[in-house]
């Protein structure tokens, strides 16, 4: 019969390093993650956990007075010690291990800057490793991974199969883990984490799969990441998808008016017929944007009825659709559009529309395409009495 799980463990929680990968903003542990420090997540998951009895923190001497306070400022009973680390990782483990109470049977250690550790994630590993006298969480490699030399030139490829990426926590009976770390220490022997020394002494240590979502706070990518899985399980924003719409518009060709297509005034003896510049790709365009958010069509935004609206370039209405978009929390993945017309000949036109729409669209080029055809002479586009355009577009979540 399994053993259950009992409330006896210490938890180290490594808290004095600087972070110079997150742009020299001091202790990242201390940056606001969603408005809280990053270090309260990784205490807090700690403190609520039923089989955690203490929690000691190892930090630099700059910090132990702040980490203090949030500790008092956030209730954190179970935190016994707050001390000085070491000048690496594994030193500050080492000291963290002197001041674990006596009648601790097994020592865990979690990294400050994971976060996003579940609870429930928690506490199923723990009640997994019961008997086992050393065990980590880890989860698969999703990259194939090769080994290089010096100069750059592939070694090896391991099979990826056999590989793990390592995460915290990672628990151990506390006196096999004070003994490999005092040998290490009397051997100037150090490794990147506390697994590695039992393994150098030759130790079995298990391995429970763990999530992808408990990553480390390392970069500020890392940061905004860890915001979005936050947010998500908080409920406050769905995990946005890409979305598409689709757009249509017509006008009529008259005598009198310029002919705009994309931003560009292509020489004709007629114009297109409308309220604004009538530039019908643009609107079949802004159509196509506005119905991949629901956010109805021109007609709604900028009625033919307002007098602001009379004459004005459509390119300015499209920035302003952009701006709606770009509030929805979408830019453009990409756009392919058409242009339906008998007559003029807009082929040497394009790549100036391209580069129009593309502009307004804070989009690269190559992700707009505008194409045009003619009807072989059927229809109203064919007898050359208007000019139609069509346009379907991908939005994709900024």
């Amino acid at each position: 019969m399994k053993s259950m799980r009992s409330d006896n463990i210490a938890v180290i929680v490594p808290a004095a390093g600087r972070g110079k990968r997150m742009g020299g903003q001091g202790n990242k542990l201390l940056l606001e993650l969603a408005g809280t420090p990053v270090l309260i997540y990784t205490l807090k998951t700690m403190q609520d956990c039923p089989y955690i009895n203490e929690i000691i923190i190892p930090a630099s001497n700059e910090d132990i007075a702040v980490i203090k306070g949030l500790v008092s400022d956030y209730h954190l009973s179970k935190v016994t010690a707050v001390i000085e680390g070491g000048a690496e990782r594994q030193d500050s483990v080492f000291q963290s291990l002197q001041a674990v109470s006596p009648d601790i049977e097994f020592v865990m250690v979690h990294d400050g800057a994971r976060p996003l550790l579940r609870p429930g994630d928690l506490e199923l590993f723990l009640e997994k490793t019961v008997d086992m006298d050393a065990a980590i969480m880890a989860v698969p490699l999703k990259d194939t991974i090769k080994k290089v030399d010096d100069q750059g030139w592939v070694l090896e490829t391991p099979q990826r199969d056999k590989l793990r990426a390592v995460q915290t926590p990672q628990i151990f009976r506390r006196t096999l883990l004070e003994k490999v770390h005092k040998i290490a220490r009397e051997e100037t022997y150090y490794t990147t984490d506390d697994a590695s020394l039992l393994e150098w002494r030759g130790y079995p240590v298990s391995v429970i799969e763990g999530s992808y979502e408990n990553i480390k706070v390392t970069t500020p990518e890392d940061m905004l990441w860890a915001e979005t899985i936050l947010n998500r399980r908080k409920g406050e924003i769905p995990m946005k998808r890409a979305k598409t719409g689709l757009g249509y518009d017509v006008h009529a060709l008259v005598e009198g008016r310029p002919l705009i297509l994309g931003g560009v005034e292509i020489p004709h003896t007629k114009g297109l017929l409308g309220h604004s510049d009538a530039d019908v790709l643009i609107h079949a365009v802004m159509d196509a944007i506005l119905g991949a958010c629901a956010l109805g069509d021109i007609g709604k935004h900028f009625p033919d009825s307002d007098p602001q609206y009379r004459g004005i370039s459509s390119k300015t209405l499209l920035a302003e659709v952009v701006r709606l978009i770009e509030n929805e929390g979408y830019q453009l993945g990409n756009l392919d559009c058409i242009i339906i017309a008998q007559k003029p000949k807009v082929s040497p036109y394009i790549d100036q529309m391209r580069i129009n729409l593309a502009e307004i669209l804070r989009a690269n080029i190559q992700s707009v395409s505008v194409k045009a055809t003619t009807t072989e002479q059927l229809g109203f586009e064919g007898r050359e009495e208007g000019i139609s355009a069509q346009a379907i577009v991908c939005l994709i979540p900024v």
